[in-house]
């Protein structure tokens, strides 16, 4: 069974920083692919960044490539996305998502088999 906690989110002023981290086992940080999804309110759920089992393929949504980075650490069986320069359109729950099938170019939330509960992340302007 692959379990993800996701944590990290908060309130933080625009053009501000967070770190969400989405916990989960050593055998699930070395062979899924990982990706983050976040659903603001009264808008659809959308891919923001993943990467592959390795984290050497790592893919973002144009709305947030150059502001987040995903990386993983294997040591602490997490997987991060650092979030930079952060927006009030940032504000949304966040998702960590975990599938063994390989996706190029972004993930699409259906090819997600495991699902975190999620993290809110505030952006105040």
């Amino acid at each position: 069974q692959v379990v993800l906690v996701e944590s990290g989110g908060g309130l933080v002023q625009a053009g501000g920083s967070l770190r969400l981290s989405c916990a989960t086992s050593g055998r699930t940080i070395r062979t899924y692919n990982l990706g983050w999804f976040r659903r603001a309110q009264g808008k659809e759920r959308e891919f923001v960044a993943a990467n592959n089992w390795s984290g050497s393929i790592t893919y973002y949504a144009d709305s947030v490539k150059g502001r987040f980075t995903i990386s993983r650490d294997l040591a602490k069986n997490t997987v991060y996305l650092q979030m930079n320069s952060l927006k009030p359109e940032d504000t949304a729950v966040y998702y960590c998502a975990a599938t063994r099938t390989y996706y190029s170019g972004s993930y699409p939330g259906s090819g997600m088999d495991y699902w975190g509960k999620g993290t809110l992340v505030t952006v105040s302007s």
